[in-house]
């Protein structure tokens, strides 16, 4: 862990390298583009310029030459005030190509020279302009500009240029940097979670919070996790709660049978009756259990089919009004149908008969029992309503685990299995159950159901 803490481990160098890659090239591109484009940009403006000047110039030498009609005697001062204004020197050339006298000035030069050297020198640029007077052309200016005159600004540019590279450069390393630890620290901490938890350790978890999908999976894999904790525990418990409920009537036939062996005791019918209460109390903790096993296996029913949970709870209600009656109960119902759910009917009859049985089971003589089937929204409601002793509060969250039995129930015939495989019927139709207990004041417990619409 602590060298996942220090460094960033092999998957975390190949994205800090991908992304420093990434952020190079894209800073080179940009930069080059950049250079390319102010190079091109300062050339542009200074030909845009030198045209310019060249076109005021000649327009300046058309002035003079119409002044003084010809070039004898023109006054090209103004002209030359231009090309020396604009930095270049000033060749003014006539109609037949011929240097006009003394038009060889520009900056760095005072007063007009005579027209030797009528081109450029090398390493400068020329710039010309026809002269126009009245529409017709007289002849030409031409200016030579010194070619380094740009240089400065031109380097000026370049440096804020290389310095912006160099602070993006930097920028995006230290992001890149950044979003690969935020990237591989969960992932690190889920690596040394999972090692734990496979070595045993049922109590590491990640507990982490990354950013987007990675975050998202940190969190499942603690979900996971828990589950997978909470399933072994559950395991435990139910190993143990299945020896405890074996042991009593193991233990009770053991004794018994080692009596008549060693006839210690005479075979009597009510010595024989005891050892077969002990028998049927075990065959129906085995018989439980195979049908928990039975319900939990089968997952989601194969046979679904459109039901009408008030008819089945109608039918219920028929079966076991007997025994509801023989416990000395109060029958009442209220069914307002049909409430039309997907499902299958064998196995809602069993949740709904586990139900009623167990009201007549933990129920007192002259308390009441009611059925209650409803439409609620987008849901089909059934609820058994008792007026019982109720289930106390610390007890209530434990109703529905396998074999669970509270304090009150110990003197009761049962395994606590009955409400473990209504737990799973309803589970398995994508319902809900739940146990509502105010302090002694009866318990109700309500099926949800997905109506059909």
């Amino acid at each position: 862990m602590s060298t996942l803490r220090v460094g960033l481990g092999p998957l975390g160098r190949r994205l800090l390298f991908a992304f420093v890659l990434v952020a190079v090239s894209s800073v080179l591109v940009l930069t080059v583009a950049a250079l390319i484009g102010v190079g091109q940009g300062f050339q542009v403006a200074a030909q845009v310029s030198q045209e310019k000047a060249a076109a005021s110039a000649a327009a300046a030498a058309g002035d003079a030459y119409r002044k003084a009609s010809g070039w004898d005697g023109a006054d090209l001062s103004r002209t030359s005030a231009v090309a020396e204004v604009a930095g270049a020197r000033l060749f003014v050339l006539d109609a037949s190509g011929a240097p006009v006298g003394g038009t060889s000035s520009g900056a760095g030069h005072n007063g007009q020279g005579q027209g030797k050297g009528t081109g450029p020198v090398g390493g400068q640029g020329v710039v010309t302009a026809p002269v126009v007077v009245d529409r017709a052309s007289v002849g030409t200016v031409r200016l030579v500009f010194a070619t380094g005159g740009g240089n400065q600004a031109r380097d000026v540019a370049w440096w804020w240029i290389a310095v912006a590279a160099v602070v993006a450069l930097l920028i995006a390393l230290l992001a890149s940097w950044v979003v690969t630890r935020l990237i591989t620290r969960p992932i690190a901490a889920m690596t040394s979670a999972t090692r734990a938890f496979t070595a045993g350790d049922r109590q590491a978890r990640a507990e982490v919070h990354g950013p987007g999908e990675i975050g998202e999976l940190a969190r499942a894999f603690d979900l996971m996790a828990d589950t997978v904790a909470r399933s072994e525990r559950d395991r435990r418990n139910l190993t143990a709660d299945v020896a405890h409920e074996l042991r009593t009537p193991l233990a009770a036939l053991q004794a018994g049978l080692e009596e008549l062996r060693d006839g210690l005791v005479e075979p009597s019918p009510q010595g024989l009756a005891g050892l077969h209460d002990q028998s049927l109390r075990l065959g129906r903790v085995v018989s439980d259990l195979a049908e928990l096993s039975a319900v939990e296996t089968s997952g989601v029913p194969a046979q679904q089919a459109e039901v009408d949970l008030a008819q089945i709870a109608r039918d219920e209600l028929a079966v076991h009004e007997s025994q509801l009656r023989a416990a000395g109960l109060a029958v009442g119902s209220r069914l307002d149908g049909p409430a039309l759910v997907r499902a299958d009917a064998d196995r809602l009859h069993q949740a709904v008969g586990n139900l009623l049985a167990n009201a007549a089971r933990y129920c007192r003589p002259g308390d009441e029992v009611s059925v209650v089937v409803r439409g609620e929204a987008d849901q089909a409601v059934l609820e058994v309503v008792d007026s019982g002793p109720g289930i106390p509060s610390d007890e209530l969250p434990h109703v529905f685990d396998r074999l669970w039995r509270g304090r009150a129930a110990k003197q009761v015939a049962g395994s606590g299995i009955g409400l473990a495989v209504a737990r799973e019927i309803v589970v398995a139709h994508s319902g809900t159950i739940a146990a509502i207990s105010p302090e002694g004041a009866g318990t109700t417990i309500s099926i949800r159901l997905p109506l059909i619409t």
